[in-house]
C-alpha cells in the first residue's frame, strides 16, 4: 500500500460515509414532515429522532463487538442491506407508530455501519498517515450533511415521502453490493462476548467526545431559532441567514481539514488535541459574548468548526493507533456511543437553559446556552491532556 492515501478501498470507504450521512440526513428532516401527514403534532414528531438515537446510542455497544467478531466488511455489508430494508419500509408505512417502531432498530443498524466503515478504514490507511488520511475522511460526513437535507426536501415536495425512500433503500442496496469489493476478513476472528466494557485506553477518547459533544448538541436546533427570533436581517437584502452558524461552522470544518493536510500532523497528531479543543471552546464563547446577529453566528462558527471537526480527526487517530486491529469495532462502538449519549444530553440541558433563560430575559436568553456550550467544551481541555499522556498501544 505504501504511503498512498486515495486508494480504491479508501476511496470506497469514504463513498459509503457519505451516502449514509446524504440518505439519513434526507430522512431526518422528512420524517417528521410525513408524521404531520399521517396525523401526528409537531412536538410529537420530533419522537423520530429520539427514538433513533436512543437506538443508535444503545446498538453502538453491541454492533462494534459484532463487527469484531464477525468481520467488518461482513458488517459493512450487511447494515448497508439492512439500512436500505429499513429505508424501503418507512415508505410502506400508513401509521405514524410504526415509524416510531422502526426507528430504534434503524438507529441500531446506523451504529453498525458507522462503527464498521470506522474499523475498517484502519486497515487501508496507511499507519504513518492516518491523520492526514481521517482529516481527508472527516470530509464525508459533512458533505453528506450539506447536500442531504437540500435534496431530500426537494424530492418531498416534489414526488413526496415514499419514492424517496424507495430510492434510498435502493442505494443501499447497490452499496452493499459495492462493499463485497472491501478487504477481507482475516479468517480466524477471535471468539468473544457480544457486550464488552470498553477497555480503559478508551476512557480518555470517549469523555473528550462526550464533554465536546453536549455543547454541539444544541448548536443545530437552537442557532437557527435564535437567528429567527431576534429577526437577523437577510445578507446582501435577500440570502436568508437562519443558516449562518451552520453554514459557516461547515465551512470551517472544511478550511480546517484542507489547512492540516497541507501542513502536516507531524509524528505525534495528538499533541495537536488540546489546541484544537480550546479552539472549539473559543468559538462558543464568542457565540455567547459577542455582540450583533449574523456577522457573530459567522465568525464563531468558523473558529468552532475549524477546531471541533479535528478534535474527531484526532481522538480517531489516536483510536486507531491504541487500540487492537481485531478489537477496533468494540472501541468505535464506544466512541459512537460517548458521542451520541453527549449530543442526547447536551440538546436537553441546553435546551432547558435556553428555555427558562428565554422566559426570564427574553432573545437574550440563547446566550445563556451557549455559555453552558463552552463550559462543556471547556471541561474536555484536562481530558485532553490525560488522553495525551497515553501512548502505549494496548494488544
Amino acid at each position: 500500500m505504501g504511503d498512498t492515501l486515495f486508494t480504491r478501498h479508501f476511496l470506497l470507504v469514504f463513498a459509503i460515509t457519505f451516502i449514509t450521512f446524504f440518505a439519513a440526513f434526507q430522512l431526518f428532516p422528512t420524517a417528521p414532515l410525513r408524521l404531520e401527514e399521517l396525523g401526528a403534532t409537531l412536538a410529537e414528531s420530533g419522537r423520530f429522532m429520539t427514538a433513533f438515537t436512543a437506538g443508535s446510542a444503545t446498538g453502538a455497544l453491541f454492533t462494534g463487538p459484532l463487527g469484531d467478531r464477525v468481520g467488518q466488511r461482513r458488517m459493512v455489508v450487511g447494515c448497508a442491506v439492512g439500512y436500505g430494508v429499513l429505508l424501503g419500509l418507512y415508505g410502506l408505512l400508513e401509521v405514524r407508530w410504526a415509524f416510531y417502531v422502526l426507528a430504534f432498530p434503524h438507529g441500531v443498524v446506523w451504529s453498525g455501519l458507522l462503527t464498521a466503515t470506522m474499523a475498517t478504514l484502519g486497515h487501508v490507511l496507511p499507519p504513518h498517515r492516518r491523520a492526514d488520511g481521517l482529516s481527508i475522511y472527516g470530509l464525508a460526513s459533512p458533505g453528506g450533511v450539506v447536500v442531504g437535507p437540500l435534496v431530500g426536501l426537494a424530492v418531498y415536495a416534489r414526488w413526496g415521502f415514499p419514492p424517496m425512500a424507495t430510492f434510498l433503500g435502493a442505494l443501499f442496496m447497490v452499496l452493499g453490493l459495492l462493499a463485497l469489493s472491501l478487504p477481507k476478513d482475516p479468517e480466524n476472528l477471535e471468539r468473544r462476548a457480544a457486550f464488552q466494557f470498553p477497555g480503559k485506553v478508551m476512557t480518555a477518547p470517549c469523555l473528550v467526545l462526550f464533554a465536546t459533544a453536549l455543547g454541539y448538541g444544541a448548536l443545530g436546533t437552537y442557532t437557527a431559532q435564535e437567528a429567527i427570533t431576534q429577526r437577523f436581517p437577510p445578507l446582501f437584502g435577500h440570502l436568508p441567514t437562519q443558516a449562518a452558524f451552520l453554514s459557516s461552522m461547515a465551512i470551517g470544518m472544511v478550511a480546517m481539514r484542507i489547512f492540516m493536510t497541507r501542513v502536516g500532523f507531524g509524528r505525534k497528531p495528538t499533541r495537536l488535541l488540546p489546541g484544537m479543543v480550546l479552539t472549539a471552546a473559543g468559538g462558543l464563547t464568542l457565540l455567547a459574548i459577542l455582540p450583533g446577529g449574523p456577522l457573530r453566528h459567522a465568525l464563531s462558527a468558523l473558529l468552532y468548526g475549524g477546531g471541533y471537526s479535528m478534535v474527531h480527526t484526532l481522538v480517531n487517530a489516536h483510536v486507531l493507533d491504541m487500540t487492537h486491529p481485531n478489537r477496533r469495532g468494540a472501541a468505535f462502538g464506544a466512541t459512537l456511543f460517548a458521542f451520541d449519549s453527549g449530543i442526547g444530553i447536551g440538546s436537553f440541558l441546553i435546551g432547558g437553559i435556553i428555555g427558562w433563560a428565554c422566559h426570564r430575559f427574553g432573545a437574550a436568553g440563547f446566550r445563556a446556552g451557549w455559555a453552558a456550550a463552552a463550559l462543556f467544551a471547556f471541561a474536555a481541555l484536562p481530558l485532553s491532556r490525560r488522553l495525551l499522556r497515553e501512548t502505549e498501544p494496548v494488544s
